[in-house]
Formats: structure tokens, C-alpha cells, sequence
């Protein structure tokens, strides 16, 4: 039987992880609700680039902001977003098998965004052709590296962990040209040609700005996304984990008090069996 002493250890050593799960529980809720003001800002700012955007018909669809002279490459390309360290449950490594079901390297190339999804595959033999840090801040994300990767390539399709609710999480993937054009229903009979507007330097690169700045913004609320799941996904960690903690703190007083009627019993025993002894000697 333990001793009280080391039962009393092991309740300070739980009653600090209760503490600590609590903490980064109430960490991962105040994120969430700061990320979904972002987003629904980051969603206002794409509708009305994309009210100007539709209004500026040159006769072809959405290039991802190239120039006629950039070169692409025949190949498509994977993105795909994980969690920047292993606090996020087993959504990485189900994101992480549900893209590779899709990936052949002779059609694909593969970014990836987050470490743990970088060990994954590494530990899975799967080579990428580039790994991104996932940013540690929610603001001002730069994402312009990846519109460069993605503007080499034919089209692009990110994988990606969705925020469903605080304790439901899901994985999803996108087409990038496909989410944009669909990201908005609005259009006007208003026409902005050369006809009726001055262009510098010309439509073609205007339009292209438009398109890459409309990218820059599906990408920044993609990550943004992936963050909303992961946070939640450490919320509701932590929540379980506070949940146990708090069943092993009544074990433990359960056992404490216990240990503490076995030794009170055990010393009352000793004294009745000194005073039966006591008392034969009479």
C-alpha cells in the first residue's frame, strides 16, 4: 500500500495538470474566437475584390495571376496544412493518409505547411518538393512564397483540416482556382473595359493583381482554417485530459483517505492488542 506522503505527492502533481489543462483549454477557446473575427473580415475584403474583379471581363478564365511569358508546369500541386507541433491529436496523420491516397509523384508535387506533417511523411518515405513553418501569428500571414509555387503549376488542390465546431473536426480539400471562382455569387451589367476606364499599366495586369491578391486571401483563410481545427481539436485535448485528471484527483482522495482509516486502524489495533497484553501480565 502506498504511503500518504507519496499519495499527497501524486495529488499536487495532478492538481498542476488540471491547472495546466485548464489554462491551455481557455488559450485554444480565446484563439478561436479571435480567428473567426479574422476570417469573417478576410471574407468581407474578398467579396469586394471580387465585385471588381468580375466586372473586369478580358474573355479568359482565372490564371492564378501568371503572365502570358510564366511558365507552368504540366504537373498539379499538392498543398498540404498540418500542425506546426503534436498538440492536435491524430487529425495530422489522417490528413496526411487521406492526401497521400491521392498522391502519385509522377502527376504531383507536394508542399507541406506544419512540422509534424513534415516528420509524418518523412517517417512514411514520401520525399516533398518544399516545407513551410505554419505561422505562429494569425495576422499578416505571408503567403506570397506559396503564390509563387502555385503559380508554376496548372492547378493546385489544398488539403486541409476544417473547423466544424469546438469539438468536431473535420478534413477537407480544395481546388484553389475552383474555391475562388465559387467563393462569390456576385455580378453586375456593369461592364469596366478600357472603353470606359483607364488601365495602368494595362488589364491584363491589373486583372492578374486581382487574382493574385484573391489567392493570397483563399490560401491566408485556408491556414487560418487549419488553425481554427487545430486549436480546437488541443481544446477539446485538453479538455479530456482535464477531464481525467479530475477522475484521478477523486482516486486519489479516494485512496488517501483509505490509506489514512488503514494506518488510524491499524494503530488503534496496536494499542488494543498493548493493552491486551497489558492486561494478561495482571
Amino acid at each position: 500500500m502506498k504511503q500518504l506522503n507519496e499519495i499527497s505527492a501524486e495529488q499536487d502533481a495532478m492538481q498542476s495538470v488540471v491547472g495546466l489543462t485548464d489554462v491551455f483549454e481557455g488559450l485554444a477557446s480565446m484563439r478561436i474566437a479571435q480567428i473567426k473575427d479574422q476570417v469573417l473580415s478576410s471574407e468581407q475584403f474578398f467579396n469586394e475584390l471580387w465585385s471588381i474583379y468580375s466586372l473586369v471581363r478580358l474573355g479568359k478564365q482565372f490564371s492564378y495571376g501568371r503572365q502570358e511569358s510564366d511558365a507552368v508546369q504540366d504537373k498539379e500541386l499538392f498543398i498540404t496544412i498540418t500542425a506546426e507541433g503534436g498538440f492536435s491529436g491524430d487529425i495530422d496523420q489522417k490528413l496526411i493518409d487521406w492526401m497521400l491516397s491521392f498522391y502519385n509523384p509522377d502527376k504531383q508535387d507536394l508542399i507541406i505547411i506544419g512540422h509534424h506533417g513534415a516528420i509524418q511523411l518523412a517517417q512514411a518515405g514520401v520525399d516533398f518538393k518544399r516545407y513551410f513553418k505554419l505561422p505562429l501569428h494569425d495576422n499578416n500571414i505571408n503567403v506570397e512564397p506559396l503564390i509563387d509555387q502555385v503559380k508554376q503549376y496548372k492547378s493546385t488542390t489544398v488539403f486541409y483540416q476544417a473547423y466544424v465546431t469546438l469539438m468536431v473536426q473535420d478534413i477537407k480539400k480544395i481546388e484553389l482556382r475552383k474555391a475562388i471562382v465559387q467563393a462569390s455569387h456576385k455580378s453586375s451589367d456593369n461592364v469596366i473595359s478600357e472603353e470606359n476606364y483607364i488601365f495602368e499599366p494595362s488589364p491584363q495586369v491589373v486583372a492578374s493583381h486581382l487574382e493574385s491578391t484573391m489567392m493570397q486571401i483563399t490560401l491566408t483563410q485556408t491556414i487560418l482554417d487549419s488553425k481554427l481545427a487545430q486549436y480546437a481539436s488541443r481544446f477539446r485535448s485538453m479538455r479530456t485530459a482535464s477531464e481525467r485528471a479530475n477522475e484521478m484527483m477523486r482516486d486519489l482522495r479516494l485512496e488517501y483517505s483509505r490509506t489514512r482509516r488503514h494506518i488510524a486502524d491499524e494503530r488503534l489495533k496496536e494499542v488494543i492488542n498493548g493493552l491486551v497484553k497489558a492486561g494478561g501480565t495482571l
